[in-house]
């Protein structure tokens, strides 16, 4: 029997695993999980840590029985040390057996990605955690629990910052936000980071930007974190979330080449040049559907879709990644903001002429209780009317990520703004008008670009 090991026991693993033995049960597939937390939901990790959700073992998109009963051989806190592609063998080892070589006919490497801290002094100081890993979130929640903290630090305002600091204002905690950039959530445009700040700010959150952090140290029970643009802060706590660099040691050890942002290389169909091994998800580069080149974008959306790409291809199939368009959404208190496809900078860079409008729309009939505003900037090329890129803030409840969603099926099928308006989308007051949002801020968007583009020198 063909013997396909898997390193990597997330969502890239996880879906590569599963996707092999749809393909060819044939095959006898065993994944390779670091820790014994195999397709958690790391995305989880903040709501986990702010009551929200009380049981971390509910984080599991499949329990270990699941796991297994497809046929899949699933070793846990069992880390891959080194690869011979020469010899098609993996070096692991056990916690219940030591180190042992495991023989392969193919192997995909899913090792994801691990955390790209800024040069801070102090960051080993008892207090001071990352956030990336269920062992991470333990030992956040031990210190939450135990020591009973009243204020925390939280060094970075991405994604992963803004969830934080709503998970650790819900628990009661006063919240400091240092980011070393101009604005919060850099991802979306200026305009919209601020009405994200002014969210966090509504929520007594003490936003601070252009203030990267330089050390942090002991101080009497606490801690202390300086740096430039603010003055000194205490807190009990200080979470460092500054984002993530892929893990490629294992396969850049065997000569899997690396690219954009040192993330291991690999073709559409997942392979990488070294035979018989294949990559996937937030270890890879990602080709992106509408820039037409790598680039990365760690997402479980986009590590799931990979891994499934590798896995099927690994038993011998011939699927190809369609790509990705970096959709993301987040949820900061009763805030959602979220951006699929490109902004102006990378679409003039990518060759493009963007224009982008901005629409203030209600998010259902405004006759109906509840009804609240939503705003979209949608982003389209002058020359093409080729839609580029669209952001979408709103209250929580106000289909903002489902909306999101139809602008990406548009950028995945290359659809021009002005098509939106024919689309049959569906209407009920409760829900929404009878043009959409989506629509109504396309058609906006198509009765001014003409104009701003004649009045572009």
């Amino acid at each position: 029997m063909k013997h396909l090991v898997v390193i990597g026991g997330s969502d890239a693993g996880i879906s590569a695993a599963l996707r092999a033995r749809e393909v060819d049960p044939g095959w006898h597939v065993t994944l390779v999980c670091a820790d014994a937390f195999p397709n958690y939901s790391i995305c989880g990790l903040p709501f986990f840590l702010s009551g929200e959700t009380p049981r971390w073992e509910s984080l599991a998109h499949r329990t270990r029985a699941e796991i297994e009963s497809q046929g899949i051989e699933l070793w846990l806190d069992c880390v891959a040390e080194s690869l011979d592609p020469a010899a098609r063998r993996v070096r692991v080892t056990r916690a219940e057996r030591g180190p042992q070589l495991v023989s392969y006919d193919r192997l995909v490497i899913a090792t994801g990605a691990v955390p790209a801290p800024p040069p801070i002094a102090g960051l080993g100081t008892p207090g001071v955690y990352p956030l990336h890993t269920m062992g991470e979130s333990f030992t956040v929640q031990e210190h939450l629990e135990s020591r009973q903290p009243r204020s925390a630090v939280i060094v970075g305002g991405g994604y992963i910052g803004v969830e934080m600091a709503d998970a650790l204002r819900h628990r009661g905690l006063h919240v400091t936000l240092l980011e070393a950039g101009g604005a919060v959530l850099q991802t979306v445009d200026p305009e919209f980071g601020a009405r994200v700040r002014e969210e966090l700010a509504g929520h007594e959150v003490d936003v601070r930007t252009s203030a990267p952090v330089q050390s942090i140290e002991q101080a009497g029970h606490g801690l202390l974190v300086r740096g430039s643009g603010f003055e000194p802060t205490a807190a009990d706590l200080v979470l460092v979330v500054t984002g993530v660099r892929p893990n490629v040691e294992l396969g850049a050890s065997a000569g899997v080449s690396q690219g954009f942002r040192g993330a291991l290389r690999v073709t559409r169909r997942m392979e990488t040049r070294v035979p018989d091994v294949f990559a996937a998800g937030d270890c890879v580069e990602t080709h992106h559907r509408l820039l037409n080149e790598p680039t990365y974008v760690p997402l479980g959306t986009t590590a799931h879709k990979q891994g499934r790409v590798a896995g099927e291809n690994a038993v011998g199939g011939d699927a190809v990644f369609q790509g990705s368009l970096g959709t993301q959404v987040v949820k900061i208190f009763g805030l959602v903001a979220g951006r699929t496809g490109l902004r102006d900078a990378e679409a003039v860079r990518a060759g493009f002429a963007p224009v982008t409008r901005e629409t203030v729309v209600w998010d259902h009939k405004k006759y109906y209780p509840g009804a609240s505003e939503l705003r979209i900037r949608t982003t389209g090329d002058a020359r093409t009317g080729r839609l580029l890129g669209a952001q979408l803030l709103g209250h929580y409840g106000a289909e903002v990520s489902k909306r999101l969603d139809v602008f990406a099926m548009g950028l995945f099928h290359e659809v021009r703004v002005d098509a939106f308006e024919h689309i049959d989308l569906s209407y009920t007051p409760p829900l929404a008008s009878p043009w959409d949002a989506v629509q109504m801020a396309a058609m906006e968007w198509t009765l001014n670009a003409p104009a701003l583009e004649k009045d572009s020198p």
